[in-house]
């Protein structure tokens, strides 16, 4: 086995102990956060150019200025091998967030079932939606609804990105293992862009046009490998899994985002209920009223999705090893 390998392999193993283990570093030293600052900053320099230019320009001194960071942090991290390894685990391991998705929609379950008013503040900070008069239906549904939305984001994309360069880095035996971790590292700047800047509003609708579309260009095709995991998993919890693919195909397309409901509208078909949206969208047929439990079941859908995912990747790396 080579060397290059080995530390891919073992580097991601290790980020994923990291992140389902410990969860979330914390905030004052997150790379997310600081990202999140170094964004703000340059917002307030370009939001003043009133065209496109301003995202475009926020974007790129980002992205160069957080990488300037992470560069230094790895070359000092370098003075010692083991010390390397497991901050450029750490790092990685904060390019995805598995425990924080499925612990927040566990504590919305729990608090659901405890008391509505807790519940509703709860939902509130993963939805944009007025949450203040939901029903327990439209709490569920939008907890389900944020969980899966970012199956995509949270893991599947960041990964991707990092295993396709991986096995460039395999085939062609390159050692530069912080130019590998600059790819997700990049694709979480420009998901924290998009958070932040994607929107239509008066004040951000020039500035956050470049973050909105880049967002959408990186998500498009790991949102629909996620789609299919996701039906697969369906079948393979005994869900519908038919009707997981059906819907997929028939509603994916009807949320504004042109990647969110590619995980959404098969967990819908899977758990057999509607994802709703007042007037923005509606997934899914209503054949089983939908209820606090159907959180529970979208956990374990997304927890497959994101396992059999990790396990698909590691085979196609180790693949790839093996042939070179």
């Amino acid at each position: 086995m080579s060397e290059v390998y080995l530390f891919i392999i073992f580097s991601l193993i290790l980020s994923l102990a990291i992140d389902l283990i410990y969860g979330e570093l914390p905030t004052k030293i997150h790379p997310v956060v600081i990202i999140g600052k170094i964004i703000e900053f340059f917002k307030s320099k370009f939001i003043t150019i009133k065209n496109r230019w301003s995202g475009f320009l926020t974007t790129l001194f980002t992205i160069l200025i957080s990488c300037t960071l992470l560069l230094i942090i790895m070359l000092i991290s370098s003075i010692n091998d083991y010390l390397f390894i497991i901050i450029y685990s750490i790092i990685l391991s904060s390019s995805y967030s598995i425990k924080m998705l499925l612990t927040s929609a566990k504590s919305i379950e729990n608090d659901l079932k405890e008391d509505i008013d807790k519940a509703r503040q709860a939902v509130s900070y993963l939805v944009s939606r007025d949450t203040e008069e939901l029903t327990e239906s439209f709490i569920v549904s939008a907890t389900i609804e944020s969980m899966t939305e970012n199956i995509t984001d949270s893991y599947i994309s960041p990964i991707f990105y990092f295993t396709i360069i991986s096995i460039i880095f395999i085939i062609f035996n390159i050692n530069y293992y912080i130019i590998l971790l600059f790819i997700p590292f990049i694709y979480r700047i420009s998901n924290t862009l998009d958070a932040m800047l994607g929107y239509t509003t008066d004040e951000l609708i020039n500035i956050g046009f470049f973050p909105a579309k880049l967002d959408d260009l990186l998500n498009y095709l790991p949102s629909r490998i996620s789609g299919l995991f996701v039906v697969i998993s369906a079948y393979l919890l005994n869900y519908n899994g038919k009707n997981a693919y059906r819907i997929l195909r028939r509603d994916a397309r009807k949320c504004p985002s042109p990647n969110s409901g590619y995980t959404m509208a098969p967990t819908a078909g899977a758990l057999d209920i509607q994802l709703v949206k007042k007037g923005t969208y509606v997934l899914g047929d209503n054949t089983h009223e939908i209820d606090v439990h159907d959180i529970s079941k979208a956990i374990k859908l997304t927890s497959l999705t994101i396992t059999l995912f990790t396990i698909f990747i590691l085979i196609i790396i180790t693949i790839f090893n093996l042939i070179i």
